[in-house]
């Protein structure tokens, strides 16, 4: 079994036992160019120039990886019994699936293929030509990357978005978060139930060095509020904990800060907060009074997992989608854009969540939840027998 991932993942994947190799760009270069991308997409969709502008900027990174990531994936595959993406380059994926003549898996993190519940300010119907609009953008920023490359595998051009192709090539489309947190989606998707199952989150959850030195600091004192950004850069790590440190001094609370890929190595804090390095939130988010975090499909995941109220503070679309979820359909927590959050709306933003009957939600959301060990028996399960038969279960 081999595995493509960006270079800088190759170490964390062989540690896993995988055989992995180099594909496409830096995971720091790459989301830098998507979260300006979908920060004015999602953010300043009516000024047309900036979109065009961040479109180019996304362009510049792929242009320079597409032709390397097919060629690798196109040797890694052959032989293969299935190739399985992720939703970011899936037509790479499915353009080497269909040389070899292998089935294709697509892992989905959140829900987009076309539906109405996904942006959930919006009514259904608008929902649903949002995300065809979405799928229609990236095939004309792809179309001429993607068309030398299915020309080179003896491949026709497209004559359409990706997603409708995969869908008709017959792939098997993980759903890899809970049905619970999108209601009414199983519904919407009935009829595509079986090429379209969900699975719930996949997580391997890993413990760190920090998870002992974490719990030890939460059982000395009243539960804290946990704050973490994963891998989205903070701007100035020190004027950050400033805000939380006096945002919870306010409130009453103590403070649990994730620094994720920011460096808040030099920053001083007062002694009702505690700094650590990554930590095992399956474990530690139990342990907290309410999460703050950027609204990452894996963090989300854990939040709700959790049973624990949640505040997103967002910087890129798929973030917004999961704010605006929680915030307006499950009612677990709420949602704020990080760039308008101040001390101020912290404050209240926490005190609103902070309330009796976000936690009893939480919980009760919690329990209708896939414990993780099932999410990735069902997904390998799946998997396995989508490569053996080629057949929907």
């Amino acid at each position: 079994m081999g595995i493509a991932v960006p270079p800088d993942l190759v170490g964390f994947a062989e540690s896993a036992g995988l055989s992995a190799v180099p594909y496409g760009a830096e995971t720091q270069a790459w989301m830098a160019a998507y979260l300006t991308f979908t920060t004015s997409l999602f953010g300043r969709f009516w000024r047309i120039r900036d979109q065009l502008q961040a479109g180019r900027e996304i362009q510049e990174v792929t242009n320079r990886t597409w032709t390397q990531m097919s060629t690798t994936l196109t040797s890694l595959a052959d032989g293969a019994d299935l190739v399985l993406a992720g939703q970011t380059y899936q037509e790479i994926a499915a353009n080497v699936a269909e040389h070899h003549g292998l089935p294709l898996v697509t892992l989905h993190h959140v829900p987009m293929r076309p539906n109405g519940q996904v942006v959930a300010i919006l009514p259904a119907p608008a929902s649903r030509v949002a995300v065809r609009a979405f799928d229609w953008l990236i095939w004309r920023l792809s179309k001429k990357l993607e068309d030398t490359q299915r020309g080179a595998l003896g491949l026709p051009k497209t004559t359409g978005p990706s997603p409708r192709r995969i869908a008709e090539q017959g792939a098997l489309e993980l759903q890899a978060y809970d049905q619970v947190a999108f209601p009414g989606l199983a519904a919407e998707w009935a009829a595509w139930r079986h090429q379209r199952p969900f699975v719930g989150a996949l997580t391997m959850e890993l413990a760190t060095r920090a998870d002992e030195e974490a719990a030890a600091w939460i059982s000395a004192g009243t539960p804290p509020i946990f704050f973490g950004f994963g891998s989205m850069p903070v701007k100035s790590p020190a004027d950050t904990v400033e805000m939380i440190s006096r945002a919870c001094a306010e409130l009453g609370e103590r403070a649990l800060i994730g620094a994720g890929w920011s460096d808040f190595d030099d920053v001083a804090h007062a002694d009702h907060v505690k700094i650590v390095g990554a930590v095992n939130y399956a474990s530690i988010f139990p342990l907290c009074r309410a999460i703050v975090h950027h609204g990452g499909s894996g963090t989300s995941a854990a939040s709700l997992r959790a049973g624990v109220p949640t505040l997103v503070l967002s910087v890129d679309g798929n973030q917004m989608i999961w704010g605006a979820q929680l915030k307006r359909r499950l009612k677990v927590g709420t949602h704020r854009r990080l760039s308008r959050t101040t001390r101020e709306t912290l404050v209240a933003d926490l005190r609103q969540i902070l309330s009796p009957e976000y936690a009893i939600r939480a919980r009760e959301l919690a329990g209708r939840m896939t414990k993780p060990a099932d999410s990735v028996t069902a997904a390998a399960d799946l998997v396995e027998n989508f490569a053996r038969v080629r057949r929907f279960v």
